[in-house]
């Protein structure tokens, strides 16, 4: 099985309300607490095409199938990096002084 490097995944990392990202002021809290709103937007979304598909709203159920497939892909994404996160800290917390 071949496994090729991802690009450009620094365009799928952009935030619409986002400050530009310098060297010298890169806050991680707030760099998560974005990604958590894009998040939260994409489950909004999805819910919003579920309930238009229930009350006969919606003809298109590419939007519904797509719009519901983001929200999962990046809720996975954002558990994983939380995973991560976690991991990360109690190894941290395991480093004797």
């Amino acid at each position: 099985m071949d496994i090729t490097k991802i690009n450009n995944y620094t365009n799928f990392l952009k935030f619409k309300d986002e400050k530009p990202i310098n060297s010298n002021n890169i806050i991680f809290s707030d760099f998560l607490y974005n990604a958590l709103n894009k998040v939260n937007e994409a489950q909004i979304q999805s819910d919003e095409y579920k309930k238009s598909l229930a009350l006969g709203e919606l003809d298109n159920l590419h939007e519904l199938s797509i719009a519901s497939e983001k929200a999962n892909i990046s809720l996975q994404i954002a558990m994983s990096i939380r995973n991560k996160i976690v991991e990360a800290y109690k190894e941290i917390m395991r480093i004797q002084i």
